[in-house]
């Protein structure tokens, strides 16, 4: 079982359901779980597939997607969702394109120490991750600050507030609908 809902089967689909799966297709084709378990209520797979490709994969992202990557695994580590994770850490470890760097990074994450991985932008990207993602209301204007007098420009500081938001819905959406990576294809970059 990869969820403990009812999903709703390409072959069961009606129109309207048929038309929002394919709008979620992956590019391998299929419907990730995510986005499969919404099927029951197909007006939120709409939404929640407009959300994710803008937080992850809007052409006018300038954060660089290895380190939408690293945010979207921390995210997911912290709130312990396995699913994200799996992708995510799939994607960023693809990305990084270094294996040695790569197990440092994961490493750091697993801790929950990035400092021990990163230093200057992306660690205070990181920071604000960890406490946008364990203390929301305890987030002030120094914490944008923070970001800003590391080098992150004002856009770049909104991409990475909407990936932490974004992670944190989606891992609420997984856990607690106990939705597993079974039968979907593991990572964006995953080979065929």
């Amino acid at each position: 079982m990869s969820a403990w809902i009812r999903m709703i089967s390409d072959e069961d689909a009606d129109e309207n359901l048929r038309a929002t799966l394919d709008l979620a297709r992956t590019p391998h084709g299929t419907v990730d779980n995510v986005m499969r378990v919404h099927s029951l209520r197909p007006n939120t797979m709409k939404g929640h597939v407009v959300l994710y490709r803008a937080c992850l994969h809007d052409d006018a992202n300038s954060v660089p997607m290895w380190f939408q990557e690293v945010i979207s695994s921390y995210v997911s580590t912290l709130n312990a969702c396995p699913y994200s994770y799996a992708n995510h850490w799939a994607n960023a470890r693809h990305l990084i394109g270094d294996d040695t760097r790569a197990d440092t990074v994961e490493a750091a994450l697993k801790a929950h120490r990035p400092q021990d991985a990163f230093d200057g932008a992306h660690l205070a990207a990181l920071t604000y991750t960890g406490k946008l993602t364990r203390s929301p209301g305890a987030m002030a204007k120094t914490d944008v600050s923070a970001l800003r007098d590391a080098g992150w420009e004002d856009g770049e500081i909104l991409e990475i507030n909407q990936i932490v938001g974004y992670f944190n819905y989606a891992n609420r959406l997984l856990n607690g609908l106990g939705v597993t990576t079974e039968g979907d294809v593991v990572g964006y970059y995953a080979e065929d």
